[in-house]
């Protein structure tokens, strides 16, 4: 990825030096991560908004209004990636490492894979 902006879904303040949170819909914050020419120019932090109406749907809807277009999570239900390829934002997958930088890193230089649809995690346990 040489430019756009990538979300990373982070445990408390967030930021690069910060760790990713397991489940996405529950994470504390959102940082963001703008690239230009495949190098990093910003990093920003957003809060998460509490999905209790419109359910998982509601952090798709809130990275889609701030121009996100890639999406790294270590786990996300079937629902939420459907929403996500709707709006047009790439989910790509890495549930090895929780430090944020190395894995922005990793897809900026495309060593990354787009989830597929038999890494989702199961619905119905009260996980996002």
């Amino acid at each position: 990825m040489k430019n756009g902006r990538i979300a990373v879904p982070s445990n408390g303040q967030g930021g690069l030096n910060g760790t990713r949170a397991g489940h996405f819909g529950h994470c504390d914050v959102f940082t963001f991560v703008d690239v230009e020419d495949g190098e990093i120019k910003k990093v920003s932090i957003l809060q998460n908004q509490e999905h209790a109406q419109g359910g998982c749907m509601v952090p798709v809807n809130l990275l889609s209004e701030n121009r996100v277009n890639a999406l790294i999570v270590g786990g996300i239900g079937m629902r939420p990636l459907m929403g996500f390829r709707q709006v047009g934002i790439d989910v790509y997958h890495d549930d090895q490492r929780p430090e944020i930088e190395p894995v922005v890193k990793d897809l900026i230089a495309g060593k990354l894979a787009e989830i597929s649809n038999d890494q989702v995690c199961g619905g119905g346990g009260g996980q996002v």
